[in-house]
């Protein structure tokens, strides 16, 4: 009889250790990633349909390389505005960015969209009104001002490493707005700093925030690293994305 005691309890234990509870807190146990964002997290025209975040997405490469669990919280159109908005009232962003270990975030392209469609609307297609225009609305607009409180929001919901993907160029190297929408992110001496340094500059006061430099691993290899016929990243696109994040997390 007591034999058998024993190997029931042997049975016990090791079913407890096989059971959906043991196996969900092996599950908890792994590391977070949350990624925050517009289209380029969620993984946009990369799949069948957009109904959910496409598995060819960077937030999804990074888990499978590094072993994290991902929580993608991108949502295509999504502006400054609106994740700070997501991110001072939705509960649900903001547990789930209180438990992460890391965090992407990849915002401000559909502010910039946006006042390029503006400027092309009102410019009538001068080209010189056109520039202008966007330049105007660029050194007016709030997205600067809203990244550096998104930044806040999120420092006061967790200390992990924030990685923020600064902006590529979209269009193909042979586009007519190739040219200027260069000149809009690297700068204009003496006009206009320049959008992507002054994302840098938006958020220099921070810790542990990482700004990986998407518009240089892009720049001259659109037709490789952008859909043609569109502005999101290709598969390939994807994996350089994810690679300077594992790269400046040192999680390769």
């Amino acid at each position: 009889m007591s034999k058998i005691l024993k190997l029931l309890a042997v049975l016990l234990v090791a079913g407890s250790l096989l059971s959906p509870a043991a196996l969900a807190k092996n599950e908890n146990a792994r590391d977070s990633l949350v990624a925050l964002g517009d289209s380029i997290p969620f993984g946009y025209n990369l799949g069948v349909n957009n109904q959910h975040p496409s598995k060819a997405g960077y937030p999804s490469i990074i888990g499978e390389e590094a072993d994290l669990r991902v929580r993608n919280l991108a949502v295509p159109g999504e502006q400054t505005e609106g994740l700070l908005s997501d991110l001072q009232t939705s509960q649900k962003y903001r547990q789930v960015v209180k438990h992460a270990d890391y965090v992407t975030l990849s915002i401000i392209n559909n502010d910039l969209l946006e006042i390029l469609r503006e400027a092309g609307v009102e410019s009538a297609k001068n080209p010189d009104s056109f520039q202008q225009l966007v330049l105007q609305k660029l050194l007016t607009d709030d997205a600067f001002l809203n990244l550096n409180a998104i930044i806040t929001e999120i420092r006061e919901l967790t200390d992990a490493p924030i990685v923020l993907y600064n902006v590529y160029n979209p269009y193909q190297t042979g586009d007519p707005l190739y040219g200027t929408a260069d000149l809009l992110l690297t700068g204009i001496p003496g006009t206009f700093p320049g959008v992507n340094p002054a994302l840098a500059a938006s958020v220099s006061g921070f810790d542990d925030i990482y700004i990986v430099d998407a518009y240089s691993a892009f720049d001259g290899n659109q037709a490789e690293y952008v859909i043609m016929g569109d502005i999101h990243p290709t598969v390939a696109g994807q994996e350089v994305l994810a690679d300077l994040a594992l790269g400046a997390l040192k999680l390769e």
